[in-house]
């Protein structure tokens, strides 16, 4: 069994994987100065030319991107390679509905499966693994990322996708799956699901589970582990700097490894926003050295933890990040998927029958995440017969859900029934212990 999908890359010395990304930074920043006006001009705005990048040390000197430079330059102002050579295209929920949009072309595809490929035989995977990926597939790029690294390795593929959990457990029977690729939440609910459909952890020959796009802690782990019998791996990735496999731990379990080949870590102070060492916590900055669809620098990934440079006892020299143990701004991810409170907002703002006024209700049932929307009506509303209530919920749950791409509850309550605030109202009450 491998140790490592690519040796050099993985072992290289730490003065070689500098000189590396020192290499990669130059061109990658000469290539946005040169192809994305957008960069262009927040460069020249500062005085700064692709010449005065040299290393890693003079990151700081670069602007940031967010995803609002995302949204500002919708759907393809940040492509950095015409159309005619993006070979896919995903994208992922914006907080207003419209969504940031990633391009890739076959290389950087080629490149996404390779970090993956590395992803899984960290993990302990190899070419004679049957690997089950019930991630989404479509434009969220959890389903095929995971597909993409299980072909680069040999590996069978079972894109078993989401949803119908009986389904599931049997293919995980019958077809001898031994990698589970999922969100920790939807693992944990497999495992209490199978004495339910007749089975034990000894009736599958699971092994290896890769879990992410959601957070989890290590009680979750141990449980997910006893119920599976796998060993479980953290997997951090997201849409706008490659998709899974931007990160994840190794047999240690010391924090995931940042494919620094490929990516340049920060951590910023989330006030100043000024760079951190190694150790302390604040927001998580990422930019891309080896992609040509969509490069992105200094991305605020508003995900927030700490990195360390110390080499890794499985041998890699690769950077570690911590779990992301919150966010720098509203955001929620439910079930893989990115929640946005206006996003909500805009939706309840389009209806004349209900009050400004709301909460967001997020509970772990049954080791999934559910979402309850309680919404107050209108005065008028509120006083008129049932029916009229009941369509009111249906139609605001058939939008919100439109908009989020995730099923959800809608509650309409009474008028003034929602707590007021003198300061920021407290719309999101998470009620999940992760």
């Amino acid at each position: 069994m491998k140790k490592y999908w690519n040796p050099y890359i993985e072992t290289m010395s730490r003065d070689e994987l500098t000189a590396l990304q020192n290499l990669r930074l130059r061109a990658t920043v000469e290539k946005v100065y040169q192809n994305v006006s957008y960069y262009r001009d927040k460069m020249q705005k500062i005085g700064l030319l692709p010449a005065d990048i040299q290393t890693a040390e003079d990151l700081k000197k670069l602007p940031f991107t967010t995803k609002q430079d995302m949204r500002d330059t919708y759907p393809y102002g940040l492509f950095a390679e015409p159309l005619e050579a993006i070979s896919r295209i995903h994208a992922s929920s914006g907080t207003t509905g419209k969504q940031t949009v990633v391009g890739y072309t076959k290389r950087d595809l080629d490149l996404w499966s390779e970090c993956m490929a590395r992803c899984l035989v960290m993990a302990g995977a190899d070419r004679t693994d049957i690997v089950q990926v019930c991630y989404g597939y479509g434009l969220f790029t959890g389903g095929l990322g995971a597909h993409g690294g299980a072909e680069m390795l040999g590996a069978a593929v079972i894109p078993a996708s989401t949803g119908n959990t009986r389904r599931q457990i049997t293919m995980m029977k019958d077809f001898g799956s031994t990698v589970l690729c999922c969100t920790p939440s939807y693992a944990l609910f497999l495992g209490d699901s199978l004495k339910e459909f007749g089975c034990s952890k000894d009736d599958i020959r699971l092994k290896i589970g890769v879990f992410g796009a959601e957070p989890w802690t290590p009680k979750m782990r141990a449980e997910i582990e006893d119920r599976l019998g796998l060993e479980a791996f953290d997997i951090y990735g997201l849409s706008e700097i490659l998709g899974p496999s931007v990160s994840q731990d190794c047999k240690c379990h010391q924090g995931l490894h940042v494919w620094e080949d490929s990516f340049m870590p920060e951590i910023v102070d989330t006030e100043t926003l000024e760079p951190l060492p190694d150790g302390e916590r604040g927001e998580l900055v990422i930019t891309t050295i080896n992609k040509e669809g969509l490069p992105l620098i200094r991305f605020r990934t508003r995900d927030i933890g700490s990195i360390t440079h110390e080499k890794c006892g499985c041998g890699r020299v690769h950077a570690r990040m911590s779990k992301v143990t919150g966010r720098s701004d509203d955001m929620l991810i439910i079930r893989g998927v990115n929640v946005f409170p206006s996003q909500i907002e805009s939706v309840l703002l389009e209806s004349s029958e209900i009050a400004p006024h709301y909460q967001i209700i997020v509970e772990r049932v049954n080791n999934l995440d559910l979402m309850t929307v309680e919404i107050e009506v209108s005065e008028n509303l509120f006083s008129d017969y049932v029916k009229g209530l009941e369509d009111t919920e249906n139609k605001l749950k058939a939008r919100i859900e439109s908009v989020l791409g995730i099923t959800c509850k809608v509650r309409l309550t009474e008028p003034k029934s929602i707590q007021r605030s003198e300061g920021k109202a407290k719309r999101v009450i998470d009620k999940r212990i992760i």
